[in-house]
């Protein structure tokens, strides 16, 4: 696309700013030295993509090979997309504003089971066709990964590779094979073939699935004897062998998380039975307190952000969280650089390292009880006391704390109404402890966020073979929760019910949910996670229309008999500990963190071959 076209376009839209590239630390290089051109593609608007890390990793990674080009694809807002379908434009990559259809590769990161419309609205707008099939050698490689690939069936249809675990090391294999491949000029399907030996790589089409009379799967057939029966996830060992940029692109406008993130390490050891980060991150490898400081120092450095994010699922279990706090602290906090430390832990709530951290920047505090009683606690193996939360809140209101953000699930299994009224207790109990603080103590006027989300039974997972709770069920108990939530310093927010119901047939989906996928899209189904375009009846209409039952997917226990669409994939963690810790939960059963000791998982032995678990 020439400038003058692109400047005519971007007068039409608003936020320009989406499309044109060029921001700080962007890479620009000459295609003419360029032999593999990959996109990356974030199924969602430009605010919402450029806020990823995994996104700013790859692409620096990718582009710090010469002869590799990587280049940034987002979903265009509606404006924008009203204005390329007019003038039959294709959609453009961020970088050269090149039509996406001549790219290698087209990467899409998976991260939320609702935004698969908006691949196929990539696509679309790229002049590319869904079906592999229909793609045959013209068009660009479809290659997909991120949590949402460990289930990859409902992508089945679509997208010629997926990759499964940690990419950083495999993508750089698939380009060097795909760098052979192309000079001999063979056709794609012996490029896929060569790459189905890769470790975490997973080619569907080489692959047949077989159905039983009740609709549960029979079978998952290689097509040929060769083609592994199970695909291994990849994982990186050594975070401080691994690459890390020490730049990131720095948006012109406002994005969702306007701050530099360094990950500090990967994988969780606490167990929670409702996550899937929790297992398919595992094991847990830490980068080393000096590469932090390193990475911290180049990243403020060269982006000028003001506040810098301590990345993992658990910051607060990070064995240098005090020294490293400490240091970040002495060395950026006389320069107003604030330091963010999500997913903190209740049981581990480091109260002498958040003093510390107001001192510079003060924001709200936010806590995940997930449950509100002990016995649910117990059951989703949380962890967390009633005790925990409030010694934690005593401390946060005598230190000047007004802002209180409480998530919890609603809808878990062996859920009653007693402990609803538990979250009532809880939020109301913190209300209390913050007027039993000395008034010379406390913040000024308290706001309290009791939120609830809806729960997800999620592939690997001990929860996996549980039943969602019906859209009728979660409605009545967020009524419930709103009547009783009623107080002055008490505000309470909630998921919809429709969509946490899609996400499910998603995540649990098999490769039959393809077509009505496709389906849904051609009614007019994108931006399913943003509720102004999220559309119920459509996508009933589209079920009906495929002859799908959606509950046969979200609303349907599964035993341990069955075979599931994503038991073809090995994570690591054993389907034999998935079911313990379900049996377990049954019980109320606690397991403790396997930092402690080993709790049998499979990770360190069946999978790697030792113990690697650097905890």
């Amino acid at each position: 696309m020439n400038k003058e076209v692109l400047e005519d376009l971007l007068f039409q839209v608003e936020k320009p700013a989406r499309y044109i590239g060029r921001e700080i630390n962007s890479v620009n290089k000459s295609l003419d030295q360029v032999e593999v051109r990959f996109g990356f593609a974030f199924p969602d608007i430009y605010e919402v993509g450029m806020s990823h890390l995994g996104m700013h990793i790859l692409y620096n990674l990718l582009n710090s090979k010469e002869d590799i080009y990587c280049e940034r694809i987002f979903s265009p807002w509606v404006d924008m997309e009203e204005q390329l379908r007019q003038r039959d434009f294709s959609l453009f990559t961020i970088e050269t504003h090149t039509p996406i259809e001549e790219l290698d590769f087209i990467g899409f990161t998976l991260q939320y089971e609702l935004s698969y419309t908006n691949i196929l609205n990539i696509l679309d707008l790229g002049k590319i066709p869904f079906r592999r099939e229909d793609r045959k050698e013209k068009f660009p490689f479809i290659i997909a990964g991120g949590p949402c690939a460990y289930n990859p069936e409902p992508l089945a249809d679509i997208v010629d590779i997926f990759v499964l675990g940690e990419g950083e090391e495999v993508l750089l294999e698939i380009i060097d094979q795909y760098r052979e491949w192309k000079n001999n000029g063979k056709h794609k399907g012996e490029f896929l073939e060569n790459i189905s030996d890769i470790e975490g790589v997973y080619i569907p089409s080489i692959y047949d699935i077989t159905y039983n009379e009740d609709k549960t799967i029979k079978a998952f057939i290689p097509q040929k004897e060769k083609y592994p029966k199970i695909i291994s996830k990849r994982i990186i060992k050594d975070l401080d062998d691994i690459y890390y940029p020490d730049k990131v692109i720095v948006p012109f406008i406002n994005v969702v998380h306007e701050r530099a993130m360094v990950e500090i390490f990967r994988g969780c050891t606490r167990g929670c039975r409702f996550c899937q980060a929790g297992i398919i991150y595992r094991p847990v490898r830490e980068r080393s307190l000096d590469k932090v400081k390193e990475l911290a120092h180049e990243l403020i450095k060269t982006t000028g952000y003001e506040e810098l994010s301590l990345a993992s699922l658990s910051t607060s279990d990070y064995s240098g969280i005090k020294p490293l706090t400490r240091h970040l602290i002495d060395t950026y906090g006389n320069k107003k650089i604030g330091l963010s430390l999500p997913s903190l832990r209740l049981d581990k709530f480091p109260l002498e390292v958040i003093e510390e951290i107001q001192k510079v920047r003060k924001t709200g505090l936010t806590f995940a009880p997930e449950a509100g009683t002990q016995r649910l606690r117990d059951v989703i193996n949380k962890g967390i006391t009633e005790k925990d939360l409030m010694d934690a809140m005593e401390n946060a209101f005598a230190l000047g704390w007004n802002n209180v953000k409480l998530y919890f699930m609603i809808g878990l299994p062996t859920e009653t109404y007693e402990d609803l009224d538990g979250i009532v207790d809880l939020a109301k109990k913190v209300v209390d402890a913050y007027y039993r603080t000395p008034k010379e103590k406390r913040g000024r006027g308290l706001n309290v966020t009791v939120s609830t989300s809806n729960f997800v039974p999620k592939p690997f997972t001990p929860f996996e073979w549980y039943p969602q709770d019906t859209i009728e069920d979660l409605r009545e108990k967020q009524t419930y929760l709103k009547e009783r939530l009623r107080h002055k310093n008490i505000k309470y927010n909630y998921h919809d019910t429709k969509t946490s119901f899609l996400e499910a047939v998603f995540a649990r989906g098999d490769r039959r949910l393809g077509k009505a996928l496709i389906r849904g899209w051609e009614k007019g189904c994108k931006f399913d996670g943003w509720g102004d375009f999220f559309a119920y009846e459509k996508w009933m209409e589209t079920f009906e229309e495929c002859n799908i039952d959606p509950e046969f997917y979200a609303n349907r226990e599964r035993n341990y008999e069955e075979i599931l669409p994503w038991d073809f994939i090995d994570i690591g963690v054993t389907k034999k500990f998935l079911m313990n810790e379900n049996e377990k939960a049954k019980e109320a059963q606690l397991t403790h963190d396997c930092r402690i000791s080993c709790t049998g998982c499979g990770m360190n032995h069946s999978f790697i071959g030792g113990d690697v678990c650097n905890v």
